[in-house]
């Protein structure tokens, strides 16, 4: 059985794609910084009961990916539970707790934005990519990719949250410069860029983007949801876009699109 490692998958956009990817017949490893047994309801151990009721596998791990240790207890325990790895999905990312304006924006916001959103996926990226380079020169797996989840904030300006467009652009180099060095490996890897998507993390702004997808700010004229960013995942996972390293794959209802 392939195996699938989703970070920050005990919500949002990262428990629409293991719950997707475990349909599709991987065995998908959930991982979250606030993973909690006792806790079926939501989060985590939500996602494995959801998935395990449909008859496919899920196991959780807890780790922080922005601290280096939780980085690799993480892949090592993939290592040791599966001995394989066919799919990272890099989706692991927070927001600021407070929007404020870029000229009083507070350095220890940024700090924390960076190291998760950014040093988190691109260290772990690193050393999933070692693995995943011994194990296909073992034959072990035949074709591990890697995606990377970032959002239209990587290249929207957002003044009142700079901090994560600059997080968010920094991943979007990340998943270029990783798609360019594995490519000789035979390793894909992509880029899926979220747009407005219904979660969590967007709750505190609904009537401001209501508002906006609304009055036409989207051609598509409705938020997003987690499935849509899962159904392009899926489609990499099959190996359907094995020829497009680097690729950027916009999920956002049409919002890149310019027009007059």
């Amino acid at each position: 059985m392939k195996v699938a490692l989703v970070t920050g998958s005990g919500r949002g956009i990262g428990r629409g794609i293991a719950i997707q990817l475990a349909a599709d017949g991987y065995a998908v490893v959930i991982n979250s910084v606030t993973a909690n047994p006792a806790e079926t309801e939501s989060g985590a151990y939500e996602v494995k009961r959801t998935i395990e009721s449909a008859g496919g596998r899920a196991d959780v791990f807890r780790a922080d990916v922005a601290a280096r240790a939780d980085r690799d207890a993480l892949i090592g325990f993939v290592a040791e539970r599966f001995g394989r790895l066919d799919l990272l999905v890099n989706n692991a990312g927070v927001a600021p707790r407070e929007r404020r304006d870029i000229l009083d924006a507070e350095e220890e916001s940024f700090d924390r934005l960076v190291a998760i959103n950014l040093k988190g996926p691109y260290f772990l990226t690193q050393r999933a990519a070692r693995r995943m380079i011994q194990w296909k020169q073992e034959g072990v797996v035949e074709r591990p990719r890697i995606a990377f989840v970032t959002s239209i904030s990587a290249y929207a300006s957002s003044t009142s949250r700079g901090e994560y467009c600059v997080s968010k652009a920094g991943l979007s180099m990340a998943a270029r410069l990783f798609a360019d060095r594995l490519a000789e490996h035979g390793i894909p890897v992509i880029e899926v860029q979220p747009g407005i998507v219904e979660t969590r993390m967007t709750s505190g702004v609904k009537e401001k983007y209501d508002k906006l997808i609304g009055e036409g700010l989207l051609p598509m004229r409705r938020w997003g949801t987690p499935e849509d960013v899962a159904r392009v995942i899926s489609a990499f996972a099959r190996g359907d876009l094995d020829y497009c390293p680097g690729a950027v794959i916009e999920v956002a209802g049409g919002f890149g699109i310019r027009r007059l």
